[in-house]
């Protein structure tokens, strides 16, 4: 199996069998799409390139204010959450989650996914 439908399965994966994860994504850290189950009214090369700059910013704040190396952002909005995660040294897990969300579930299954990534990655 070649890396890329490995991570492709990942992702199927991890959608799949959280009901409260509607897209996600892998994004390397310079943003550049790795792979994605985002819809298709979504602009990936623009959700990459955001995604790399807030992690930029997340990891710049999170050392300037002493809280050592960061794990994830996390965003919330009117209609649900961004969850970013680090996925091996130069990727990140981008997930999308409904409003309703059991975050605790959520990211146990983006730790686990994010875990798999970095294997494939390796």
């Amino acid at each position: 199996m070649s890396r890329t439908q490995a991570l492709n399965d990942t992702l199927e994966h991890l959608q799949s069998g959280s009901g409260d994860i509607e897209a996600c994504a892998i994004v390397s850290e310079d943003g550049l799409m790795i792979a994605s189950s985002l819809a298709p009214n979504i602009e990936e090369a623009q959700i990459a390139a955001m995604s790399a700059a807030m992690l930029s910013m997340g990891t710049r704040t999170a050392l300037e204010l002493k809280r050592g190396n960061l794990e994830q952002l996390f965003v919330r909005g009117d209609n649900g959450y961004v969850i970013i995660m680090h996925a091996g040294e130069h990727a990140v897990l981008i997930a999308l989650a409904r409003k309703t969300a059991k975050l605790g579930l959520v990211f146990l299954d983006l730790s686990r996914a994010s875990q798999e990534v970095k294997k494939i990655l390796g």
